[in-house]
C-alpha cells in the first residue's frame, strides 16, 4: 500500500502497464468522432502529479475548461496512441520520445460527440514546454494525491439537458465534465490496486 500523502511516481511506473492491461471499456460507433488526450504525469518534490491545460478562449470545443492535451483522430497518426502524442506535442511542445507510454484508460464520450481514449504516460520534469496560445492558455500542474480525497458529484444543464459529473478543485481551478470522469476512474484504479 502506498501512503497517500505523497506517490512517488516511481510506483505508478512500475505498476500502471499491469493496470492498465484489464479489459478496457472500447466504443465503436460511427457517429463519433474519434479522439484521444494524452493523460501525462510527471514527478515534482516527490509526488507524482497531473499536467492539463486550461483551453484558450479561441477553441471551437470547450474553451476556457481545464482538460487534457488531445484532439481529433487525424489519418496521419495511426492510432490513438499517435494522436495524443501529436496533440501533446502541439499543444504544448512535448516531444513524442519524451513520452513513455503506460497503457490506455477506458474510452469516453464527450458532450461534443467525441470518443475519447485517454493515453496515460510519464514525461520528464522539469521540461521545456512550449504552449500554444490559440489552443492552450495556460499549463495546471495537480499533485494527485490532492485529489483522492476528492468526489463531489453536481448536476449540470447543459445544452438544454441535466447531466451528472465529478467536479474536482485544485487552487482556483475546477475540472469537471469528461476530463473529471477520466480522472474520478483513473483515481478509482489506483485506489483498487495500489493504495
Amino acid at each position: 500500500m502506498v501512503h497517500t500523502s505523497t506517490i512517488p511516481l516511481a510506483i505508478l511506473r512500475d505498476n500502471l502497464p499491469r493496470i492498465l492491461q484489464r479489459k478496457r471499456v472500447v466504443l465503436h460507433s460511427q457517429e463519433l468522432t474519434p479522439a484521444s488526450v494524452l493523460v501525462p504525469l510527471f514527478e515534482k518534490e516527490g509526488n507524482t502529479h497531473l499536467l492539463l491545460i486550461k483551453r484558450s478562449r479561441y477553441m471551437q470545443y470547450h474553451p476556457y475548461q481545464i482538460s487534457f492535451p488531445g484532439g481529433r483522430l487525424e489519418d496521419t497518426d495511426g492510432d490513438v496512441m499517435g494522436t495524443a502524442l501529436r496533440e501533446a506535442f502541439e499543444e504544448i511542445g512535448v516531444a513524442q520520445g519524451s513520452v513513455e507510454v503506460l497503457g490506455l484508460l477506458d474510452d469516453y464520450v464527450s458532450i461534443s460527440d467525441f470518443r475519447i481514449t485517454p493515453v496515460v504516460g510519464i514525461i520528464p520534469y522539469p521540461y521545456p514546454f512550449t504552449i500554444n496560445p490559440r489552443e492552450v492558455e495556460m499549463l495546471v500542474e495537480v499533485p494527485l494525491s490532492t485529489l483522492l480525497p476528492q468526489r463531489k458529484e453536481k448536476v449540470l444543464t447543459l445544452q438544454g439537458k441535466k447531466r451528472h459529473t465529478y467536479i474536482f478543485i485544485s487552487g482556483p481551478f475546477t475540472i469537471w465534465g469528461v476530463t473529471a470522469r477520466m480522472i474520478k476512474d483513473f483515481l478509482d484504479l489506483l485506489k483498487k490496486e495500489l493504495l
